[in-house]
């Protein structure tokens, strides 16, 4: 059984992967690459939460580095900060939000860890979207629900996403000779 090399926080924090990758207690593990729906989606999400930057006062940072302990660092694929956070390169503290965009080889079971770990940090929206099955879910502590409406809202804020009007829009662009 092969083992993996273990490195150090500081040589993780100062090497760059592409694309972008997990440290989890000292081991890198790579994240599945994005399809297009995939890259179209986490695109459409951080533009709604742009679109509303001057309600929330937040950004959306896709890919964005998150320090959920002090061992841990997660990749989101959307994450939204407050504006004027000042966590300059890394996300240190807790952010509104953090959503996975499912991959195809993604599982929802695979999802969990990340999901405990953004629980565990306190991120009070854990989003779940899968843009092939137009499914979203929410994390509730460590269960992921459903969400059986068109409506997802942002929990602490006045905003609600309309997951209809989302998906509509993904499709659209993957499929724009189709209207």
């Amino acid at each position: 059984m092969a083992t993996a090399t273990l490195i150090s926080v500081a040589e993780y924090l100062a090497t760059s992967y592409r694309p972008d990758c997990d440290y989890i207690d000292g081991e890198i593990q790579e994240r599945n690459l994005g399809t297009r729906p995939h890259s179209q989606l986490q695109f459409l999400l951080a533009k709604w939460f742009d679109q509303h930057f001057d309600t929330l006062g937040c950004s959306a940072l896709p890919e964005q580095r998150v320090r959920v302990t002090p061992g841990r660092f997660r990749i989101a694929d959307v994450c939204v900060v407050p504006a004027d956070n000042s966590d300059a390169f890394i996300i240190e503290t807790t952010p509104l939000a953090c959503i996975e965009v499912l991959s195809p080889e993604d599982r929802l079971s695979r999802i969990q860890d990340r999901i405990d770990d953004y629980t565990a940090m306190g991120v009070p929206n854990i989003w779940v979207v899968d843009p092939l099955d137009h499914a979203a879910w929410v994390a509730n502590g460590r269960a992921l629900q459903p969400v059986s409406t068109p409506e997802l809202p942002v929990i602490g804020t006045p905003l609600v996403l309309n997951l209809t009007t989302l998906f509509a829009e993904l499709d659209r662009r993957l499929h724009p000779t189709q209207r």
